[in-house]
């Protein structure tokens, strides 16, 4: 018998409608919303007041110092960008696969890459010290005797991520059409069901309306895929294309990928978990989704293991002085803690899902899926810290103390992620109700 994605207490198509969209058009907001509300609320308020301490005192806030001049705000890049790059890749590949489980997390998925991306982007702005010179990155006409300079990652970032942030709305606005128009036919108030109406393009549920989609969906997830990979590669190369030691690694093209992947599935068991229990889905992300996501976590738990692995080969293989003494010092200098750490939980802790017993208990595999996401946090941490403290100079080598207001701007920023979450769940559907609707008709079958 083949696996359900819904749940025998979906009786009818209206019950799906109601359902997805019962957070947006209920009379009165829940407890549970206002609590995550006013949580996230403050901690993006903290978020707030740390960049206007920023840009007032500059970067000496920071731990930075004078060798390791890249810290907490290039780290959080990476954490972030590699969460935002997964939403899409994803859904995409989901989508391609034809695999049915999809339904319940692609649109909360992509909505995740859109905030985690744009946070991001603010982190290359805050680690500048000058954010008001960030267009100097873009190509403009030569007024200042200035032009950018191509050679540096920092401009293939902008680009980059540019057009990923472009696309990843695109694809995440295309797949929301059909259920903007089925708010437009059930909102109450004029305004809203003129706004609704306005963004749901005059869509109609017609046959050709619904072949155009499709086609256009496809197409659209077709060219995601070959993007994600492609950006994520030029994230590594902001690291790789250097001389330090340690990075000069033809393996962090396909390591950054697999590790975004990995980050980014487990940031998506989370919110999975949390808009189960906040909103009520219970119905549509199920134990069975929860199963067949922990799968993909521990393939990719291996994955990160044999990379770790290659990196201490190729550093002994490769018979430099200096790269071997970056992975002593890794193993047996002040960051080793953290390393023991990323290794314990980005690799062994995540074994445990081998058992079926712990796949199916949602609180494990939530559990373990935080404890995933702040081992890659110590990862990209340590990438920084690791090579920038044990340069080629012994006169250069440093060790790198982060302050307040280095956490404060990262605990700010996982506030204010899911602020926009909160905010997102009140104003558009958190699960695509056409793609529930057409998977519960053919579970009828």
């Amino acid at each position: 018998m083949s696996r359900r994605w819904i749940t025998s207490s979906i009786h009818s198509l209206d019950d799906i409608n109601r359902i997805v969209t019962a957070p947006i058009l209920a009379p009165k907001l829940g407890a549970r919303w206002w609590t995550a509300f006013l949580i996230s609320g403050a901690l993006a308020l903290l978020m707030l007041v740390s960049v206007i301490w920023l840009f007032v005192h500059g970067i000496g806030i920071f731990g930075n110092n004078t060798t390791i001049v890249w810290g907490f705000p290039i780290a959080n890049y990476v954490w972030w960008l590699g969460i935002g790059h997964a939403g899409t890749l994803i859904s995409a590949l989901l989508l391609l696969t034809r695999q049915k489980w999809r339904g319940s997390l692609n649109r909360f998925a992509e909505t995740m890459t859109l905030f985690a991306a744009s946070i991001a982007g603010l982190f290359p702005i805050f680690h500048l010290g000058r954010p008001y010179y960030l267009y100097w990155i873009a190509p403009y006409p030569n007024v200042q005797g200035l032009w950018p300079q191509w050679r540096s990652a920092l401009v293939w970032d902008l680009w980059a991520v540019g057009t990923y942030i472009t696309f990843s709305a695109l694809f995440w606005y295309v797949g929301l059409i059909p259920d903007l128009a089925l708010l437009r036919d059930r909102a109450k108030g004029r305004f809203a069901r003129r706004v609704y109406g306005a963004f749901a393009l005059g869509w109609r549920g017609s046959a050709r309306h619904w072949e155009i989609h499709e086609r256009l969906y496809r197409y659209m997830a077709a060219l995601a895929i070959p993007l994600v990979v492609s950006v994520h590669s030029i994230i590594s190369l902001d690291f790789s294309a250097s001389l330090e030691p340690g990075w000069q690694d033809t393996i962090y093209p396909p390591y950054f990928v697999v590790g975004a992947l990995y980050c980014g599935f487990a940031m998506v068991v989370i919110l999975a978990a949390t808009l189960r229990w906040a909103c009520r889905f219970e119905a549509f992300i199920t134990v069975n989704h929860f199963e067949v996501m922990a799968k993909v976590i521990l393939t990719a738990s291996i994955v990160m293991g044999i990379s770790y692995a290659s990196e201490w080969f190729w550093a002994w293989y490769g018979g430099d002085p200096t790269e071997r003494h970056l992975i002593t010092f890794l193993f047996v200098g002040p960051y080793a803690p953290l390393y023991y750490c990323q290794i314990l939980f980005n690799v062994v802790i995540p074994q445990a899902l081998w058992s079926g017993a712990i796949r199916r208990n949602i609180t494990a595999v939530v559990l373990i899926s935080i404890v995933i996401n702040i081992g890659m946090w110590l990862e990209r941490i340590l990438i920084v810290w690791g090579t920038l403290s044990r340069g080629y100079l012994p006169s250069m080598w440093r060790i790198f103390l982060p302050t307040f207001c280095d956490w404060a701007l990262l605990a700010g920023s996982l506030g204010f992620f899911m602020f926009l979450f909160m905010i997102f769940v009140r104003v558009l559907p958190a699960l695509p109700a056409h793609e529930l609707r057409k998977l519960w008709l053919e579970e009828q079958t």
